[in-house]
């Protein structure tokens, strides 16, 4: 089977082309580079340097036969997102429908789409499931729920099969530790809270006043291992059912800021500066999975998901790259 990757010189991309090439498919990337990284791309996947918005993308599919495809292209940053929404419903959401429209006229099989739990919004119960409330609190959960929304129309209209997995938080670096998370600007805290510990300075913490048992923001994160390995299900299942399917993916418990910062003094062994700032706009005060359905119905179990694994792999990684 042929696979069309895009942002596969991304994070959480590279990971999931790496994994479709181990699994035997073939692999064509498509990336803009304008935030991913050649050196992250495996060497035995076809690239191609386009912008989705570009208008050959419909040359790529016509050239290609492809028989699925992984769209991973677009911008995270809730923060940025605040500060320039235009950008986001421009690069995420208009470009993922230019992305659908291409599927549906070239007859693609399968599509599986990197949304967010950030669709939810502050959760009115936890852990969350799929069927619940959607309102999101910022433009990058909004621009993700769109794409899902235009997802769910051409399902019923064109008969499009996909699947939508809502991340919680992607965290965690390859476990050999030759590569992981390097977003620029980078906004996640752990790699955040890791550079602190590297580069022994101050780490800013945004919010202290929510209502969660040490007033931080609390999160469940979900290695990127594991995260990969609920695309591969996810394509799986597409291969032996149609329709439109939507799972969380995350590991059905939370940490708090607080709590990730403390697990990262204790990797690192280095007990760096912590300066109380205040709440980020946008940002949800509570957000856990609940994974029944995706345990249930695709038989995914997140093998690497606690928060000491996560952050080791983490610090190991930051130390290769300074040579440590």
């Amino acid at each position: 089977m042929k696979i069309l990757v895009t942002g596969g010189a991304g994070y959480i991309g590279s990971f999931a082309v790496n994994g479709l090439l181990d699994k035997g498919y073939e692999v064509v990337i498509l990336d803009s580079f304008e935030r991913g990284h050649k050196e992250t791309v495996d060497k035995r996947a076809e690239v191609i340097k386009l912008d989705i918005l570009d208008k050959s993308l419909s040359e790529v599919f016509s050239k290609y036969n492809f028989d699925g495809v992984m769209h991973f292209a677009g911008y995270i940053s809730m923060e940025e997102s605040m500060q320039n929404p235009g950008l986001y419903f421009y690069k995420n959401t208009t470009a993922s429908q230019l992305l659908i429209e291409q599927v549906v006229k070239h007859q693609v099989k399968h599509f599986i789409f990197s949304s967010t739990a950030g669709v939810y919004g502050n959760p009115i119960k936890v852990p969350i499931p799929e069927d619940h409330p959607q309102h999101p609190t910022n433009p990058y959960g909004e621009s993700k729920l769109m794409v899902e929304k235009i997802l769910s129309w051409y399902q019923k209209i064109y008969g499009l099969s996909f699947v939508s997995l809502r991340y919680f938080n992607a965290a965690g670096a390859s476990l050999d530790g030759s590569f992981g998370e390097d977003h620029s600007p980078e906004t996640h805290i752990i790699p955040l809270a890791i550079k602190a510990a590297i580069d022994n300075k101050e780490f800013v913490l945004y919010g202290t006043d929510y209502n969660t048992k040490d007033g931080s923001c609390i999160r469940d994160y979900i290695h990127v291992v594991d995260l990969v390995e609920a695309h591969l299900l996810a394509l799986e299942k597409l291969q032996k059912e149609n329709g439109g399917y939507f799972y969380n993916v995350g590991a059905g418990n939370g940490y708090s800021n607080k709590e990730v910062i403390e697990m990262v003094k204790k990797v690192s062994g280095i007990d760096f500066l912590v300066k109380e700032a205040q709440r980020r706009p946008g940002d949800a005060q509570t957000l856990i999975a609940d994974p029944t359905n995706i345990k249930k119905e695709l038989g995914f179990s997140p093998k690497y998901s606690d928060l000491q694994t996560i952050i080791e792999s983490v610090w190991q990684w930051h130390k290769n790259k300074k040579g440590n």
